[in-house]
Order: structure tokens, then sequence, then C-alpha cells
């Protein structure tokens, strides 16, 4: 089959598609209103990347490398089909907040092909700003209020970015325990993803070990046949070396503290909102482990009370208030 053919065929096939899909499209109704932001990166004026890879010419292919080509293209999600997903799953997140929020595609996919989204509020050009801060939620697919709060801290940032921190947020990291049906702590190969990074003394079994001898195999703390096995982790790996943050805040839920991993923990938030400060150690393969102590890089885990249930909108800006503020002071 020549290159001209596979192309006319590709494209064919992709515009029945885009037809299909607008007669069968149901719209979504804006059930919840954006509750209005209250705050600033700080009093002071306090406060995606798609991976384009370059085209190449076509070369002949086999009939089973065009059905493969065809399945590719409709298996394809785009940032509004995951928007729906979100807002079906998230009484809290409305279609009409995520589809806002122009999140991007980091080229990465979850195991079950759904693509990783980021949302950066980068650097203005009228300040430099004061550090390089990256946002993780959901991380464990059961945690949908660590989800949804990092959606309201996004739309704070839509209206008071100052340029004062450069942000890159990933609201929904492990979207394969989230979106289905029987959301799970694990992705979809019944990993934790918080157990799935390499250990800083480059022990490739330390969090099988672990998991063996001091959990008893639980299956929700599974940490994968080996570190960064799951696509979800390599991503967050490779995030974390690219955008080098000062600082990395991740969202999980629902033991109601803050935890802190840093080389030196003396700086360590004493409370964030509603949430005190108890530090619970590192696990072999957790990202406390592994950016905190192995890179250096502070990570700030905010427990949040309840993993079902989301703080009330005076806590969700009390959070974000108190975390800001300590981000001006350490960072």
């Amino acid at each position: 089959m020549s290159s001209r053919t596979l192309v006319l065929l590709a494209t064919l096939f992709l515009n029945c598609n885009i037809i299909l899909a607008a007669e069968t499209l149901v719209p979504v109704a804006a059930l919840e209103q954006v509750p209005p932001a209250i705050l600033v990166e700080s009093p002071q004026a306090v406060d995606t990347v798609a991976s384009v890879t370059p085209a190449t010419s076509l070369q002949p292919q086999a009939p089973t490398q065009v059905q493969d080509l065809a399945r590719a293209m409709r298996d394809f999600e785009s940032v509004d089909d995951i928007c729906r997903k979100i807002s079906a799953k998230l009484a809290s997140v409305s279609y009409r907040e995520c589809a806002q929020l122009d999140l991007k595609l980091t080229g990465h996919n979850s195991v079950n092909g759904t693509p990783l989204l980021i949302k950066e509020y980068p650097p203005l050009a009228s300040r430099q700003p004061q550090a390089r801060i990256l946002v993780i939620g959901g991380t464990h697919g059961d945690e949908l209020s660590s989800i949804s709060i990092v959606f309201k801290w996004m739309h704070t940032l839509e209206q008071h970015h100052s340029g004062l921190f450069h942000w890159r947020i990933n609201p929904l990291m492990n979207p394969d325990g989230a979106l289905r049906e029987s959301h799970q702590r694990t992705n979809a190969n019944g990993v934790d993803l918080n157990r799935n990074f390499t250990s800083p003394d480059g022990d490739l079994q330390a969090a099988l070990r672990y998991w063996r001898d001091r959990t008893k195999e639980n299956a929700r703390r599974y940490p994968g046949p080996y570190p960064l096995s799951e696509p979800e982790t390599n991503w967050l790996h490779q995030e974390i070396r690219g955008f080098r943050p000062d600082v990395v805040i991740s969202v999980h839920a629902p033991y109601s503290l803050v935890d802190y991993d840093a080389p030196n923990r003396n700086n360590a938030p004493r409370q964030i909102g509603h949430l005190y400060k108890n530090l619970m150690g590192t696990y072999p393969g957790s990202l406390g482990n592994y950016a905190g102590i192995h890179l250096g890089v502070p990570v700030v885990t905010l427990e949040l009370p309840h993993a079902g249930i989301m703080p009330t909108q005076g806590q969700i800006s009390r959070l974000w208030t108190d975390l800001v503020r300590w981000l001006v002071r350490n960072t």
C-alpha cells in the first residue's frame, strides 16, 4: 500500500470518527458554579506541555499496521474526553470547571492509555519567580478529595497568578484507579504508585522486601515488580528531572495531617490550614523517600481528613493561603 493511500485512509478514518462523535455527543450540563477565588498568591501579590513529535514521512505498511493505526486513532482520548470522565466521577468538579482550565497533554499515558494532564502557570515577564512548585493530586485513585481540591486551587491561580511562583500542576496522576466504576487505590496493574519510585541506596528490592515483611503483602500497597515499572511513576520521575521543582506538593487523604520529607526537616510546616504536622517517616519506594531524601527536593504531603468528602470552602481557601505563605518563607 502506498504512503499516499495510507494518508488518505487515515484522514478518511479520522473524519468519519469526528462526524460520528459530533452526531452522538451528549451535552454535559454545567451543574456547579466555580466558587469565587478569594485568595491571591500572597499579600504582596503572592501567588504542558504537549510533547510534539516532528512529523516523519509515512512508509508503506502492512494491513496489520494500518489496523493498528486505526485502533490507535479510535482509542485516542482528548483533554475534553478526560474532563467529561472526571466530571462524571466527581460531583465536586463540573465539566466546565475542568474544561475552562485548558489542561495540556503531557505526552504520557496511564497503563490503560488515559493521557496524563498538566497545567502550567509559567513565569511572567514582569518578575522572576521565587521558586518552581510541582503539585500532584490523585496518586491514589480512591482518594477523590485529593483530586477535587487541586481543581479548586487551579481556579484560584486562574484569577490570581502573579508570577511569584512557577507552577506545574497534575490534578490526577492515577486516572485508571480513580475513574473506574469502583475506584481503587492502585493503578490498573494493581501497583501502589507511592511505593513504585527508586530508593536512595539504589536497592531495587527494598520496596518489595518492605511489602512482604512489614505489610504482609497487603495488595493495596504492592510496590510493583521493580522501581518505576509503571508509566505513571515514569512520567513523574521525568517531570521532576525536567522541571527541577524547588518543592513538590503531594495531596492525599484521609490521615488529616501535614507530612514533610527533606534532608532537613526543621523547615517542616507546623500547620497548613486545619492540618497539623505529623511526620510519618519515609517508606521504600515512596515519593517522599525518592524526591525528598534521595534528590533533596522537599516534599510537602497534605493528607486531607476524608477521601470522599471535600473540605469546606473556607478550609480549602485557608489551606491554600497557608501553603503559599509557607512557600514564600521557605523557598
